[in-house]
């Protein structure tokens, strides 16, 4: 079945269910709703290793919408995440932004794209604990989950990263769809202080559908490295959806070479059927 915002804003199911092997068709608002953003509101959310400040993007218009726990790269919120962010939430979510590396850099720290930029985010993504993350991960959730605006239903988007930090967060049993993008570092189990995480070997606890994008020409999470993955997960009865296209490592980031516009705009298309479909209420 396809759905449809009605003008009180709840997904309601439209049309007769779709046989045959048909194609259902993408999910739609009513043309009374458009999908502009209020201002975006900064919170400080309370964690066991300190306050967690947390960018809030949500529609305009009156309603209640599902929630997505947005993961950035290793830079925190730049500009193209802020824009990836708002792209999800104009299209029907209220999405939260943490600044993961909170514990270490003052409260709005970007770091840029450079090799500065990328000694720093890679030296904190190994310093900070696996518990550290998953605890900021709850905070969120919970927070998204007691929003006015959020109807309870979780999930959860990053890239690099936030992939990982996206997966670890499809462990906790309130989220029900999670879009891991190239998440790095989680065939090598490399993630936090003593790089020698736990996200794989706990891939059975895994509740809901996870969605993974890789880029085929990326060096960080090479053929050998998807290939571990995907039998992990196949191992374990994951229900997951995998995709591979031809692109690097950040190429849905729109600053910089590795950007490809048309592969971005197709993998954060079917990134929101997804998430329509899985979290509709």
């Amino acid at each position: 079945m396809s759905a449809v915002l009605s003008r009180r804003d709840r997904w309601l199911p439209v049309g007769p269910e779709l046989s045959r092997g048909c194609v259902l068709p993408q999910l739609s608002y009513t043309s009374s709703i458009h999908m502009t953003l209020r201002e975006p509101d900064i919170v400080e959310l309370e964690t066991p290793t300190g306050p967690m400040r947390t960018r809030v993007l949500r529609p305009a218009a009156e309603g209640r919408y599902p929630g997505l726990l947005f993961h950035s790269e290793i830079f925190q919120i730049t500009g193209p995440i802020h824009r990836t962010a708002a792209f999800l939430a104009g299209h029907g979510f209220v999405v939260a932004l943490p600044e993961i590396y909170h514990e270490h850099l003052p409260a709005g720290t970007v770091l840029a794209y450079d090799q500065a930029g990328s000694d720093v985010g890679n030296r904190l993504k190994t310093e900070k604990p696996v518990a550290a993350y998953d605890a900021d991960n709850r905070a969120v959730l919970d927070f998204l989950k007691q929003h006015e605006a959020c109807t309870g239903r979780l999930g959860s988007f990053g890239p690099c990263i936030g992939g990982h930090l996206t997966y670890r967060a499809a462990l906790q049993p309130d989220v029900a769809a999670a879009a891991c993008f190239y998440p790095t570092d989680l065939h090598k189990r490399s993630l936090g202080a003593g790089m020698n995480d736990d996200s794989l070997a706990r891939a059975s606890e895994i509740r809901g559908e996870v969605m993974f994008v890789f880029g085929r020409q990326d060096p960080h999470v090479p053929v050998e490295g998807r290939e571990m993955i995907y039998k992990t997960l196949n191992a374990a009865g994951v229900n997951f959806t995998w995709h591979e296209v031809n692109a690097a490592h950040a190429f849905l980031r729109d600053e910089g070479l590795r950007y490809d516009a048309e592969l971005a705009r197709q993998m954060l298309g079917m990134t929101v059927d997804f998430f329509r479909r899985v979290l509709a209420v």
